[in-house]
């Protein structure tokens, strides 16, 4: 295929994704789950407003959000999710209400008996009782009785009440995390409504808003025949996809032979002053790597020991949903510093062209992310330790959601560093744009994944405070799923491939075809599968239909990825002076590995529908969670590091057994945590989702039964391997500036 035509496949491809993407994010918000003004009693006795729900929102967000449990599938695994909590606790107190009111106990009425009260259950908490005229819902008088006593249990497990001590240690949840009465009222206000909208049938339909999310069958919630239509056709879908792609290679697997350099053409590059820079970036990265690794044990470990770390009162300085916040928000900042950084170090290799202050701007930029590093983590602390008011956490604090907990000022800054990194990018980039050479081509494809980065970040600023939850999700979603998985993903592609051109190893001609085919394959699915994230998020059928069906081809150009990382393995050793880079070249190859299995393998394991019905927020989800962003970013964040940082010491031999040891610690590390620990608790969980419900699935009572307490302790091995792993990069990272990651000068053609 020609790249004519491969550019105007990867136009069209954009362009209509992105079209219908859009399109049914304004569906979701047609659609949307109202808000009602206010919520009251059958005699019409207020019992909260729509701005105790919005209020009740932020309240949430300020002690860590998706942090300490779930909203609709989606937070954290050590506490519960509280939509499917309170369903369940508010089921159990209405049947005995509804009973009461005829005079019977129903725990003492026969089985036949309270079957006939579930259905009267059913009728009454699935029935919609939004009066758009007057703007309420109207809560029965069983229901009202469930909010009123669930509004004192919370408050008792969020605030102080002595009786629920061991089960905030159970659930990480440290005393008095909400120490205002009125903030506790709210945030009640909160739970009832979300919980509202995962029981409520959609006007003229018999699914709830959520899709009958959470799985419970005391209150009639079970899949739906579209849960089960478009997993299978994801299915069919996939098995299509996957054989016309190995026909594509079939067809265009030949490649012209390279004639290999005779000696490493990179050796006598010229690095430039603003090249030299960068490796500042790779020593933050090394720090971040650190810190974010500390933050990983505490969180592992509060889920045996919720309150305290060994028996230190940790939970007093430290809470798990600081802790975990940490370890996620530092694992996106190392990884993403990395690829900036690798970015700012080829920008002037590939053109040749130093602009004026580069050293500057790339100094300043360094500044700049110290600063957003350093300062959003402080509020994040701040946020939770509830020293801020709710306003002021939104915009300095901890915003709550996933993957995105800075706050908005935060936010903004790291939007600017990254427009600043464009910026640098461009201006040493115009003189290789300006070439009409065979190289322009996937230059302008490393230029517009640039962009890309730089702007799609900014989706994460198209929500606001109290902004609805199904909207935000959508946004959130944008900046997790297309800036974290999608764009970042072509940009590190087309970074590879420059490398290994530069390097004589590719002829540019068939890395351009590649990487542009390989792009187009990947947002085909990638970009309107963002839906997949949005099944039960408040979202119209119309969005699982696609994120089913597109979901599915994100797994398509995975099948192949043994070739790559077959082809990789031998460029390895195709040539004696190769092997200075063997283990950035490793790296590449362990990410293809960790692509296919966490990516593809357990990434697909949980994107169907009726799978994720059972698995959302499960510890499955952890699973895909480590070996996609760990596994496949993670890793392939420290081959670029290893790129540079050879580059940047072109004339020494390294200390490979330190990197030996540094790289297989952390890819057994990681597979032996994840498959002795993570991935059969979630099995586990699994076989209780269905069996049991949901809820059961994420409860105290479950979760801290014996069999899954010694799982938890099984992922000591693994972390202490990964750990290892981890310090002694760092100690190789280290041991470059003071010389013991250094063996002597490399000869000619070595």
């Amino acid at each position: 295929m020609t790249v004519r035509k491969l550019w105007i496949g990867l136009a069209l491809t954009l362009i209509c994704s992105f079209a219908v993407l859009i399109f049914f994010g304004t569906d979701i918000y047609r659609k949307l789950p109202p808000i009602p003004g206010k919520v009251v009693d059958e005699t019409g006795n207020i019992l909260f407003t729509g701005q105790d729900i919005k209020d009740g929102q932020n309240v949430w967000q300020s002690i860590g959000g998706q942090t300490v449990g779930s909203i609709w599938g989606h937070g954290s695994y050590i506490a519960p999710d509280w939509t499917a909590d309170y369903l369940h606790r508010e089921a159990e107190i209405m049947l005995k209400e509804i009973a009461a009111a005829d005079g019977k106990v129903y725990a003492q009425l026969p089985a036949d008996e309270q079957a006939l009260y579930k259905e009267r259950l059913k009728e009454n908490i699935r029935r919609n009782t939004f009066n758009e005229a007057q703007n309420s819902i109207v809560f029965s008088a069983a229901r009202t009785k469930a909010f009123q006593q669930l509004s004192g249990y919370y408050a008792g497990l969020f605030m102080t009440d002595p009786q629920f001590n061991t089960l905030r240690g159970q659930y990480a949840i440290p005393e008095a995390t909400i120490k205002d009465p009125e903030r506790m009222r709210k945030m009640n206000a909160f739970f009832a409504w979300t919980t509202w909208v995962c029981i409520t049938e959609r006007p003229g339909s018999n699914i709830t808003y959520t899709n009958n999310w959470p799985g419970d069958e005391t209150v009639g919630n079970a899949p739906g025949a579209a849960l089960h239509l478009w997993s299978g056709f994801s299915i069919l879908l996939l098995l299509s996809g996957v054989a016309l792609l190995i026909l594509y290679h079939a067809k265009n697997k030949d490649e012209e032979a390279v004639a290999l350099p005779a000696a490493d053409p990179l050796r006598d590059s010229p690095v430039t002053p603003s090249m030299k820079a960068t490796l500042k970036y790779f020593w933050i990265v090394s720090i971040l790597i650190l810190v974010q690794m500390a933050a990983g044990v505490v969180t592992a470990h509060y889920g045996v020991e919720g309150s305290a770390f060994y028996g230190l009162p940790l939970d007093k300085f430290l809470p798990a949903s600081v802790s975990r916040s940490w370890h996620v928000q530092l694992a996106i900042f190392w990884i993403a510093t990395s690829w900036l950084a690798t970015g700012l170090y080829i920008a002037p290799a590939v053109s040749g062209y130093e602009p004026p202050l580069q050293r500057l701007g790339v100094n300043v930029l360094f500044g700049a992310l110290v600063v957003v590093v350093g300062g959003s983590l402080v509020g994040q602390w701040l946020g939770v330790m509830q020293k801020l008011g709710l306003v002021e956490n939104f915009y300095w604090g901890h915003q709550g959601y996933e993957y995105i907990e800075l706050g908005r000022i935060w936010q903004i800054l790291l939007l600017a560093g990254l427009v600043i990194w464009l910026v640098l990018m461009l201006r040493a980039l115009l003189p290789a744009l300006r070439r009409r050479d065979e190289s322009r081509h996937l230059l302008t494809l490393f230029v517009i994944a640039s962009i890309a980065i730089a702007v799609f970040y900014a989706a994460g600023l198209m929500y606001g405070r109290q902004t609805h939850m199904a909207i935000a999700e959508y946004w959130r979603w944008w900046v997790v799923h297309l800036w974290v998985e999608g764009f970042f993903e072509v940009f590190a592609t087309v970074v590879a491939a420059f490398l290994f051109c530069r390097l004589g190893l590719l002829h540019i001609k068939y890395a351009t075809t590649g990487v542009l085919f390989s792009t187009i394959v990947f947002l085909a699915g990638g970009i309107i599968g963002t839906f997949h994230h949005l099944y039960f998020s408040a979202t119209p059928t119309a969005v699982l239909a696609l994120g089913a069906t597109f979901s599915a081809l994100e797994i398509v150009p995975l099948v192949l990825i043994g070739f790559e990382a077959y082809h990789n393995y031998t460029l390895s050793r195709s040539t004696n002076w190769i092997k200075a880079y063997k283990w950035p070249i490793y790296c590449f190859i362990a990410m293809c590995f960790w692509n296919f299995l966490g990516a593809g393998i357990f990434g697909f394991a949980i994107n169907p529908p009726i799978a994720l019905y059972y698995i959302q927020g499960l510890n499955t989800t952890a699973v895909h969670g480590h070996t996609a962003l760990f596994g496949v970013y993670g890793i392939l964040g420290i081959g670029l590091m290893l790129f540079v940082l050879r580059g940047l010491y072109p004339h020494k031999h390294w200390n490979d057994k330190l990197l030996a040891w540094s790289f297989w610690s952390i890819n057994i590390g990681l597979l032996v945590m994840v498959t002795i620990s993570i991935l059969p608790m979630g099995i586990l969980q699994v076989i209780a989702s269905i069996q049991h419900g949901y809820w059961y699935a994420r409860s105290a009572a479950f979760m801290h039964t014996d069999t899954m307490q010694l799982l938890r302790w099984l992922r000591v091995p693994g972390d202490i391997i990964l750990a290892l792993g981890e310090v002694l990069l760092v100690l190789f990272v280290v041991g470059l500036k003071t010389g013991w990651s250094l063996k002597g000068e490399r000869a000619e053609g070595m």
